[in-house]
């Protein structure tokens, strides 16, 4: 549409559509590992931090310890921010508005590695939102199983397979927020999140990092932007398509301290060590002691005398 005042276009609003038809104009921050964008559809602006997306399947929201959905008879957990504890309960009303527990869901991606590199991840999502039926913002861009992913393409060392670490976007705010919180909560915030991702023939190499290298020499890893796929019957996402051509410089993020890290790991060795040397010590099991019972004596069996049988004179 042609602006006759020649003003710049507002920024369009951020919007939500829940099942009661009210309309949320923003989506609170509360995803823990990956950044998220200010909107439900792909942002103008990318370069920014970001992975988001939408899977179908089966939910079960009785599953426990956390409620599950089903894709290609695999279950995946799906977890829910601190500010959207409601986000069940709503999508509980849709199913049974429906009449089907096959849903579609807008989420963040969550991985959990392991140390040992041979250990496979545990890849779960944060639930953002479900479509009911509009089909509108992402739910309309992307198809089931499709994400946008922006962040740094390297090898990590807990991960065979490289990755896309989403990290935190910088804002004032957050800065301020990180300098005046404890060491674990700052640490858990600026957590990153390393998507694996399989990217034949990629247009860039991941970054590797080499201790042995000078300095100057072992290099950075390059931000991309990316649509990649989940492939739930290999556990991994795949590349798609480009979104934007890689940079050597990524957006401003905010990453923890390896002094912080390691402070923040020493205090929770701390506290549960401490949970630990509270908890009551069980008592010893002791056999119950059996009383002795007391023996009877019996008088030896004499042979009955037979009739020839005399004493001796």
């Amino acid at each position: 549409m042609i602006n006759p005042s020649n003003e710049p276009a507002k920024p369009k609003k951020i919007i939500t559509i829940i099942p009661s038809g009210r309309l949320i104009e923003s989506i609170p921050d509360t995803q823990p590992e990956s950044d998220k964008s200010d909107s439900t559809s792909e942002p103008e602006n990318s370069s920014i931090f970001q992975a988001i997306g939408v899977i179908a399947g089966t939910v079960d929201l009785k599953a426990k310890p956390h409620p599950t959905i089903s894709i290609e008879n695999r279950d995946y957990v799906l977890h829910h921010a601190p500010q959207k504890k409601l986000i069940f309960d709503f999508l509980k009303k849709q199913i049974r508005n429906s009449g089907s527990d096959c849903v579609r869901l807008m989420v963040y991606p969550r991985v959990i590695h392991f140390p040992p590199r041979d250990k496979p991840h545990v890849i779960g999502f944060q639930v953002l939102g479900f479509d009911n039926g509009s089909k509108s913002g992402l739910f309309a861009d992307y198809q089931d199983f499709e994400f946008r992913f922006t962040g740094l393409w390297q090898f990590i060392p807990a991960c065979q397979t490289p990755c896309i670490s989403v990290f935190r976007n910088f804002t004032a705010e957050r800065l301020d927020y990180i300098k005046q919180t404890e060491t674990s909560t700052k640490v858990r915030f600026m957590k990153a999140s390393h998507i694996p991702l399989l990217w034949k023939d990629a247009i860039v190499p991941p970054f590797r990092f080499n201790p042995l290298l000078p300095k100057e020499e072992r290099g950075k890893p390059s931000f991309v932007e990316i649509k990649a796929k989940f492939l739930p019957h290999r556990n991994v996402f795949a590349f798609e398509s480009l979104l934007g051509l890689p940079q050597e410089k990524p957006p401003k993020f905010l990453k923890a301290s390896k002094d912080d890290k390691l402070a923040a790991f020493k205090e929770k060795k701390a506290n549960i060590a401490a949970s630990k040397g509270n908890k009551p010590k069980p008592k010893p099991q002791t056999k119950p002691v059996k009383k002795a019972q007391p023996k009877t004596q019996t008088k030896p069996v004499q042979p009955p005398t037979t009739p020839h049988q005399t004493q001796s004179q």
